[in-house]
């Protein structure tokens, strides 16, 4: 049988159909297409023209799952950067699938866990794996245009998502240069307050160059013209992280600067997460930065401010640390919950 998968944002949406790995019992991807969001009406006129033009030399799928990017609540959802109103139910109906279900687009991930192939993830901290922890307990943690967070149990076959809006708890300055930058970014913001979200994210990356830009030692750096251009262009936004770690990775002392700043908030966040969670079955790092960033995740500075975390440090080697390699794992792990309802 087969089934299908959907990984739903504000820019893009990605369709796949799938059907079951006999060898590995993972999903095998059968065809895929990505749509952009902007140039349909709404989420079914793309649904319908993925179906009928695309699929229709294939068996029509026997579930569906949508990663949606925003809050499920009875099956529904509300896309707001696209007003678009979706119902699983009323999907199901009209596409005539026997299974339909909308998930959270990150706290779907935790379905893909258990599926994963070597080639999809590298381990950055075995972990010791001491008698008598909770090994089934997973935690997920994502910076891409926000910062995404997810739980989760796995035994055996079996998966139980919790999701979570941990992106948003506080961003705790560890040092004055970061007091510094979260007070800046309040008043340019004009907010009463940071959440992590705001710093650990490809936003926050930029918001932390714009910040770092703006001292009298910045004046000649070449990304001053740059910011001008920001405010009248979101398209320029958007590759701005990008310019950001380029000129780092070419040695750029300002920009090394801003992204070890953002390295740190994210490796103390995670190891937050893991002191939190006590996932022993495994911490994961997933979003769109996570394969851009794997050589500094490995990095000795990354994991001492992972672990930077006084009495309770030695806990942190007990856990497992993993990259998600994988850009599309969004779509293998809704692919992975739509098998699930295969049954």
């Amino acid at each position: 049988m087969n089934f299908l998968a959907c990984d739903l944002g504000g820019t893009k949406v990605l369709l796949g159909i799938f059907k079951k790995d006999i060898n590995t019992n993972s999903p095998k991807l059968i065809l895929k297409k990505k749509y952009k969001s902007l140039e349909w009406n709404s989420f079914e006129l793309i649904l319908e023209d993925f179906l009928h033009s695309e699929c229709k030399n294939i068996t029509h799928p026997f579930s569906a799952c949508f990663a949606v990017a925003g809050p499920i609540s009875n099956n529904n959802a509300k896309i707001i950067n696209l007003s678009w109103n979706i119902s699983g139910d009323g999907i199901k109906r009209k596409f005539k699938f026997k299974s339909c279900e909308l998930v959270n687009d990150f706290a779907v991930q935790i379905y893909g866990i258990p599926f994963l192939k070597k080639t999809q993830y590298y381990t950055i901290q075995n972990g010791n794996h001491s008698t008598g922890t909770n090994k089934d307990l997973h935690a997920i943690v994502g910076a891409g245009t926000g910062l995404g967070i997810a739980r989760g149990i796995i035994y055996e076959s079996n998966v139980k998502v919790l999701a979570s809006e941990g992106g948003h708890v506080e961003y705790s300055p560890k040092s004055e240069l970061e007091w510094e930058l979260k007070n800046w970014l309040k008043n340019f913001l004009k907010v009463e307050r940071i959440s992590c979200e705001r710093i650990i994210s490809g936003t926050g990356l930029s918001r932390i160059a714009e910040w770092r830009l703006s001292k009298p030692d910045a004046k000649k750096h070449p990304l001053r013209k740059y910011l001008k251009e920001l405010k009248i262009s979101n398209n320029l936004r958007k590759e701005f992280p990008e310019k950001i770690c380029n000129l780092s990775n070419k040695g750029d002392s300002l920009m090394v600067e801003v992204e070890r700043i953002w390295l740190d908030a994210y490796a103390s966040l995670l190891g937050d997460v893991a002191l939190q969670e006590l996932c022993f079955g495994g911490l994961w790092i997933s979003g769109g930065t996570a394969p851009k960033h794997l050589i500094n995740f490995k990095s000795s500075l990354f994991m001492k401010q992972f672990s930077d975390k006084g009495r309770l440090k030695d806990i942190l080697k007990n856990i497992p640390i993993h990259v998600i390699l994988d850009e599309e794992f969004g779509l293998f792990s809704a692919a992975c919950r739509a098998k699930m309802l295969l049954k």
